[in-house]
Protein backbone atom coordinates (compact mmCIF):
# COMPACT_ATOMS: atom_id res chain seq x y z
CA UNK A 1 0.00 0.00 0.00
CA UNK A 2 2.82 2.40 0.84
CA UNK A 3 4.36 1.87 -2.60
CA UNK A 4 1.03 2.68 -4.23
CA UNK A 5 0.72 5.90 -2.21
CA UNK A 6 4.31 6.84 -3.09
CA UNK A 7 3.74 6.10 -6.78
CA UNK A 8 0.54 8.18 -6.87
CA UNK A 9 2.20 11.04 -5.00
CA UNK A 10 5.14 11.07 -7.38
CA UNK A 11 2.87 10.93 -10.42
CA UNK A 12 0.94 13.94 -9.17
CA UNK A 13 4.17 15.75 -8.24
CA UNK A 14 5.59 15.26 -11.73
CA UNK A 15 2.29 16.39 -13.22
CA UNK A 16 2.42 19.60 -11.19
CA UNK A 17 6.03 20.20 -12.21
CA UNK A 18 5.08 19.74 -15.87
CA UNK A 19 2.13 22.08 -15.43
CA UNK A 20 4.37 24.68 -13.76
CA UNK A 21 6.79 24.52 -16.68
CA UNK A 22 3.94 24.80 -19.17
CA UNK A 23 2.50 27.84 -17.40
CA UNK A 24 5.96 29.47 -17.21
CA UNK A 25 6.50 28.85 -20.94
CA UNK A 26 3.02 30.21 -21.69
CA UNK A 27 3.78 33.34 -19.68
CA UNK A 28 7.11 33.91 -21.41
CA UNK A 29 5.59 33.42 -24.86
CA UNK A 30 2.83 35.90 -24.09
CA UNK A 31 5.16 38.55 -22.66
CA UNK A 32 8.05 38.23 -25.09
CA UNK A 33 6.44 37.16 -28.36
CA UNK A 34 2.79 38.14 -27.94
CA UNK A 35 1.69 34.58 -28.73
CA UNK A 36 0.14 31.75 -26.75
CA UNK A 37 0.12 27.96 -26.69
CA UNK A 38 -3.48 28.15 -25.45
CA UNK A 39 -4.92 25.79 -22.90
CA UNK A 40 -2.72 26.25 -19.83
CA UNK A 41 -5.81 26.82 -17.71
CA UNK A 42 -7.55 23.81 -19.28
CA UNK A 43 -4.56 21.55 -18.63
CA UNK A 44 -4.30 22.92 -15.09
CA UNK A 45 -7.92 22.03 -14.41
CA UNK A 46 -7.39 18.48 -15.62
CA UNK A 47 -4.24 18.01 -13.54
CA UNK A 48 -5.89 19.36 -10.40
CA UNK A 49 -9.08 17.31 -10.85
CA UNK A 50 -7.11 14.11 -11.35
CA UNK A 51 -4.73 14.95 -8.52
CA UNK A 52 -7.58 15.64 -6.11
CA UNK A 53 -9.23 12.31 -6.95
CA UNK A 54 -5.91 10.48 -6.54
CA UNK A 55 -5.20 12.21 -3.25
CA UNK A 56 -8.25 10.53 -1.71
CA UNK A 57 -6.51 7.17 -2.11
CA UNK A 58 -3.19 8.48 -0.79
CA UNK A 59 -4.92 9.92 2.28
CA UNK A 60 -6.74 6.62 2.82
CA UNK A 61 -3.52 4.61 2.64
CA UNK A 62 -1.65 7.02 4.92
CA UNK A 63 -4.56 7.26 7.37
CA UNK A 64 -4.51 11.01 6.84
CA UNK A 65 -8.24 11.69 6.56
CA UNK A 66 -9.21 14.17 9.21
CA UNK A 67 -10.59 12.69 12.39
CA UNK A 68 -10.82 14.34 15.76
CA UNK A 69 -8.71 12.09 17.93
CA UNK A 70 -8.70 14.01 21.23
CA UNK A 71 -10.96 11.41 22.84
CA UNK A 72 -9.97 8.51 20.58
CA UNK A 73 -6.76 7.65 22.45
CA UNK A 74 -8.59 7.75 25.79
CA UNK A 75 -11.24 5.24 24.71
CA UNK A 76 -11.06 1.53 25.48
CA UNK A 77 -9.69 -0.57 22.63
CA UNK A 78 -13.12 -1.96 21.65
CA UNK A 79 -14.51 1.58 21.35
CA UNK A 80 -11.49 2.68 19.30
CA UNK A 81 -12.09 -0.32 17.04
CA UNK A 82 -15.76 0.62 16.64
CA UNK A 83 -14.93 4.24 15.77
CA UNK A 84 -12.21 3.13 13.33
CA UNK A 85 -14.55 0.64 11.67
CA UNK A 86 -17.24 3.32 11.35
CA UNK A 87 -14.66 5.70 9.84
CA UNK A 88 -13.66 3.13 7.20
CA UNK A 89 -17.33 2.37 6.54
CA UNK A 90 -18.08 6.06 6.02
CA UNK A 91 -15.17 6.37 3.57
CA UNK A 92 -16.48 3.37 1.62
CA UNK A 93 -19.93 4.99 1.48
CA UNK A 94 -18.26 8.21 0.31
CA UNK A 95 -16.47 6.22 -2.42
CA UNK A 96 -19.82 4.81 -3.57
CA UNK A 97 -21.32 8.29 -3.56
CA UNK A 98 -18.45 9.58 -5.73
CA UNK A 99 -19.04 6.76 -8.20
CA UNK A 100 -22.77 7.40 -8.28
CA UNK A 101 -22.51 11.16 -8.85
CA UNK A 102 -19.51 10.83 -11.16
CA UNK A 103 -21.40 8.42 -13.37
CA UNK A 104 -23.96 11.13 -14.12
CA UNK A 105 -21.14 13.42 -15.26
CA UNK A 106 -19.71 10.68 -17.50
CA UNK A 107 -23.09 9.70 -18.95
CA UNK A 108 -23.99 13.33 -19.73
CA UNK A 109 -20.63 13.84 -21.41
CA UNK A 110 -21.18 10.74 -23.53
CA UNK A 111 -24.78 11.66 -24.36
CA UNK A 112 -23.91 15.17 -25.49
CA UNK A 113 -20.45 14.49 -26.92
CA UNK A 114 -19.19 17.37 -24.79
CA UNK A 115 -15.94 19.13 -25.60
CA UNK A 116 -14.04 21.76 -23.66
CA UNK A 117 -15.02 25.33 -24.42
CA UNK A 118 -11.39 26.20 -25.11
CA UNK A 119 -9.23 26.44 -28.23
CA UNK A 120 -8.14 22.82 -27.76
CA UNK A 121 -11.77 21.60 -27.89
CA UNK A 122 -10.74 18.51 -25.94
CA UNK A 123 -13.39 15.77 -25.87
CA UNK A 124 -14.27 15.87 -22.17
CA UNK A 125 -14.67 12.11 -21.95
CA UNK A 126 -10.86 11.75 -21.91
CA UNK A 127 -10.03 13.78 -18.79
CA UNK A 128 -13.30 12.80 -17.12
CA UNK A 129 -12.54 9.11 -17.66
CA UNK A 130 -9.18 9.51 -15.91
CA UNK A 131 -10.90 11.42 -13.10
CA UNK A 132 -13.60 8.75 -12.79
CA UNK A 133 -10.99 5.97 -12.82
CA UNK A 134 -9.21 7.68 -9.91
CA UNK A 135 -12.51 7.89 -8.03
CA UNK A 136 -13.17 4.22 -8.80
CA UNK A 137 -9.71 3.37 -7.47
CA UNK A 138 -10.54 5.19 -4.23
CA UNK A 139 -13.87 3.37 -3.95
CA UNK A 140 -12.23 -0.01 -4.59
CA UNK A 141 -9.47 0.68 -2.08
CA UNK A 142 -11.98 1.84 0.51
CA UNK A 143 -13.97 -1.39 0.08
CA UNK A 144 -10.85 -3.54 0.37
CA UNK A 145 -9.97 -1.75 3.61
CA UNK A 146 -13.58 -2.03 4.82
CA UNK A 147 -13.48 -5.78 4.23
CA UNK A 148 -10.23 -6.03 6.19
CA UNK A 149 -11.54 -3.81 9.01
CA UNK A 150 -14.84 -5.74 9.14
CA UNK A 151 -13.02 -9.05 9.39
CA UNK A 152 -10.92 -7.76 12.28
CA UNK A 153 -13.85 -6.07 14.01
CA UNK A 154 -16.37 -8.90 13.78
CA UNK A 155 -13.84 -11.57 14.79
CA UNK A 156 -13.01 -9.57 17.92
CA UNK A 157 -9.43 -8.68 16.96
CA UNK A 158 -9.82 -5.12 18.16
CA UNK A 159 -6.13 -4.53 18.93
CA UNK A 160 -5.17 -5.53 15.39
CA UNK A 161 -7.89 -3.22 14.03
CA UNK A 162 -6.65 -0.37 16.20
CA UNK A 163 -3.06 -0.94 15.07
CA UNK A 164 -4.06 -0.91 11.40
CA UNK A 165 -6.73 1.80 11.36
CA UNK A 166 -6.21 4.20 14.28
CA UNK A 167 -5.49 7.75 13.16
CA UNK A 168 -1.81 8.59 13.12
CA UNK A 169 -0.94 10.34 16.36
CA UNK A 170 1.22 13.44 16.58
CA UNK A 171 3.93 11.32 18.23
CA UNK A 172 3.85 8.84 15.35
CA UNK A 173 4.09 11.64 12.79
CA UNK A 174 7.02 13.23 14.65
CA UNK A 175 8.82 9.89 14.90
CA UNK A 176 8.30 9.23 11.18
CA UNK A 177 9.56 12.71 10.27
CA UNK A 178 12.66 12.31 12.47
CA UNK A 179 13.39 8.94 10.87
CA UNK A 180 13.07 10.43 7.40
CA UNK A 181 15.27 13.35 8.40
CA UNK A 182 18.03 10.98 9.55
CA UNK A 183 17.82 9.24 6.18
CA UNK A 184 18.41 12.49 4.29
Amino acid sequence: MERLATWISRLFGWSLLFLSGFVALETLLRKLFNTSLQGADELGGYVLALGAALSFSVALIDRAHIRIDVLHARMPVWAQALVDWLAVLSLAVLGLFFLYVGWFVISDTLAYGSTAATPWRTPLIWPQSAWYAALAGFALLSFVLLARASLLFFTGRHRALAAAFNPTSAEDELSEELTQMKGR
